[in-house]
């Protein structure tokens, strides 16, 4: 987890730097004859650790495998979600026996019986997809949703060194030109401890917006009043805004370690776990996102335990205030009778 996470490794280096390599005495307290046994464990743990490195490289390459043989699937996807094809009748039939065994266990709800002669493919397929994904939602606004309307595809493709480009693909917009907007996950040559790729760097394509219509910055205005005059001007100044456009343009890893900041570490956290997501969870199930059933498999975890509070709690806490203020009541009844007496 530390060497995938750029974030935790960041913080690692930068607050555990003055401790790396330190030893605590131990070892070289220990007689000749056991530190020669300590550098055959370290020996051995070498050849343990090229073993660990030669497996990752062959999941990787399993996993370009199996990459091969899912992609005629995806491209078959991206046709019917855009009206180039349709689903073959088999295709329909296996499709329908998974929602006849979903709606015995859920409530009947009204389905929309018109033919829809005029819809071509799926409308906002990828944008409902990504609104049901919890880490890529949190990022998309109302006004995005208008410019990610126009998405036809999210595709993904390995590189020939270590990493994967994330690529979506957009019908012609009032947005921007861009056909496709890609952001290049890099990977270090070299693996980390336990043979796993350490993840260093992303870059993503410049978004060629039309004029008036950046999604990532907003206009402010603000009146300001000259002192001699007392004349009055508004100015307008173009300052950043939330976006989920802003992927494009992911953080910089710091330079170096007065460089490493909060902030930066948990944006390069959230921004490594975001394309993350869409590698392994959007573009896989996409369908299943759609249709929101992929959310019943996400862990708990993955919710803010904070944002949420037991009803039951609730309840305790209004019967509780109710208690109290019954009690409050007695009191002041009792003290009534007292100053009467």
């Amino acid at each position: 987890m530390f060497a995938q996470n750029p974030a935790l490794m960041s913080m690692m280096e930068a607050k555990l730097g003055r401790l790396v390599g330190r030893s605590s005495g131990y070892v070289e307290s220990l007689p000749a004859s056991v530190r020669r046994r300590v550098a055959g464990l370290k020996g051995i743990q070498k050849e343990h650790s090229k073993l660990e490195a030669e497996f990752q490289e062959e999941v990787l390459q399993l996993e370009k495998k199996y990459f091969a043989k899912f992609t005629p699937l995806y491209e078959k996807r991206a046709k019917v979600v855009n009206g180039a094809t349709e689903p073959t009748d088999e295709e329909v039939k296996v499709g329908e026996e998974d929602e006849e065994d979903e709606e015995d266990d859920a409530p009947a709800e009204e389905k929309n019986e018109d033919a829809g002669e005029g819809v071509k493919g799926i409308p906002e397929f990828w944008l409902s997809a990504m609104k049901n994904q919890v880490s890529v939602a949190e990022m998309i606004t109302d006004k995005d949703e208008l410019a990610l309307k126009h998405l036809t595809d999210i595709r993904m493709e390995y590189l020939d060194r270590p990493g994967f480009r994330l690529i979506f693909e957009f019908a012609e917009n009032e947005y921007f030109t861009n056909k496709t907007i890609s952001k290049t996950y890099f990977y270090q040559e070299e693996s980390g401890y336990g043979g796993d790729f350490i993840y260093d760097h992303a870059e993503g394509d410049k978004i060629d917006w039309k004029t008036g219509k950046d999604l990532t910055v907003k206009i402010e205005s603000k009146k300001q009043r000259n002192k001699n005059t007392k004349q009055t001007r508004v100015v307008k100044k173009t300052v950043p805004t939330a976006s989920f456009f802003n992927f494009f343009s992911p953080p910089k890893p710091p330079q170096d370690d007065d460089d490493a900041t909060t902030d930066i570490e948990e944006r390069l956290e959230l921004d490594y776990q975001l394309g993350e997501d869409i590698k392994e969870k959007l573009i896989p199930r996409a369908i299943d996102w759609f249709t929101g059933e992929a959310l019943q498999f996400e862990s708990l975890d993955d919710f803010d335990e904070g944002e949420f509070e037991d009803e039951d709690d609730e309840e305790d806490d209004d019967l509780s205030e109710r208690d109290e203020d019954d009690d409050e009541s007695d009191e002041g009844v009792s003290l009534s009778h007292s100053s009467a007496n």
